[in-house]
């Protein structure tokens, strides 16, 4: 009878750690799903729908890297840096090669204009080799030499990353900054206008393009550029905020 019971007792023990199991399993694949919802919210651009999402998958699978690499992306989005920064470092603490998190910790890292952080971080992915989109991290160093006004090595970055993907508008806009900020002006123009024939739509080349000609003293053609980026980019963009500003300054 002793025995009985003891069998029986462990059979109810046994049901309720399989149905605790199935529970949890559950879970994790509602989680999954409610991820992927805030994934495609943050690819659509709407950040605050994807932060809720994302938060609610976070409480049940916190230690899934790629749940922190995406929420590190939704903040970076929103520029809250130090919660982007603590997600990624949290990506790369449970997967050590995850690169893109590495990438995307070094961009945080330029964002708060810590630049030997996001040159270390940058160099550690260009030299992956399994990287797939190289010219990327290439690129993002070019930026962070650029930011310390270091022209000649952030051009050696433009250009490589360029030789990779030479339409890549990142590169291509780093580029044409540095011939602006160094005063290589008509340099500059052909570069834009060469560039813009393979990307027209491109409004950031434009609003560089209208630098180039408001240094020279050019106001019409600076206008007509702004004009343009004012077509291309919603009004609320930044780029077309500061289009409005500059054709107010202009007029």
């Amino acid at each position: 009878m002793k025995n009985l019971c003891c069998l029986f007792f462990s059979f109810l023990f046994l049901i309720s750690c399989a149905s605790k199991n199935m529970n949890t399993e559950k879970k994790k694949e509602i989680a999954i799903a409610t991820q992927q919802l805030g994934e495609e919210y943050y690819n659509s651009g709407k950040y605050t729908a994807a932060l809720k999402t994302l938060l609610n998958a976070h409480e049940t699978i916190p230690n899934d890297p790629y749940l922190n690499n995406s929420l590190g992306l939704v903040y970076l989005a929103k520029d809250r840096y130090d919660l982007a920064e603590n997600h990624f470092n949290k990506a790369l603490n449970l997967k050590a090669d995850y690169i893109h998190a590495k990438n995307n910790l070094g961009a945080v890292y330029l964002k708060q204009k810590k630049w030997g952080l996001a040159i270390q971080c940058f160099e550690e992915v260009a030299e992956n080799l399994l990287y797939a989109t190289p010219e990327m991290p290439l690129s993002n160093l070019g930026w962070a030499y650029f930011r310390q006004k270091l022209y000649k090595k952030a051009k050696v970055y433009f250009k490589k990353s360029l030789e990779i993907r030479p339409n890549f508008l990142n590169a291509v806009h780093g580029l044409s900054s540095i011939y602006i900020e160094t005063g290589y002006y008509n340099l500059a123009i052909t570069f834009l206008h060469h560039s813009l024939k393979k990307n027209p739509g491109a409004a950031i080349l434009h609003s560089d393009l209208a630098k180039v000609y408001e240094a020279l003293k050019d106001f019409d053609k600076a206008k007509r550029s702004w004009d343009v980026v004012l077509k291309l980019e919603p009004e609320t963009s930044p780029l077309a905020i500061e289009a409005q500003k500059r054709l107010l300054e202009l007029n």
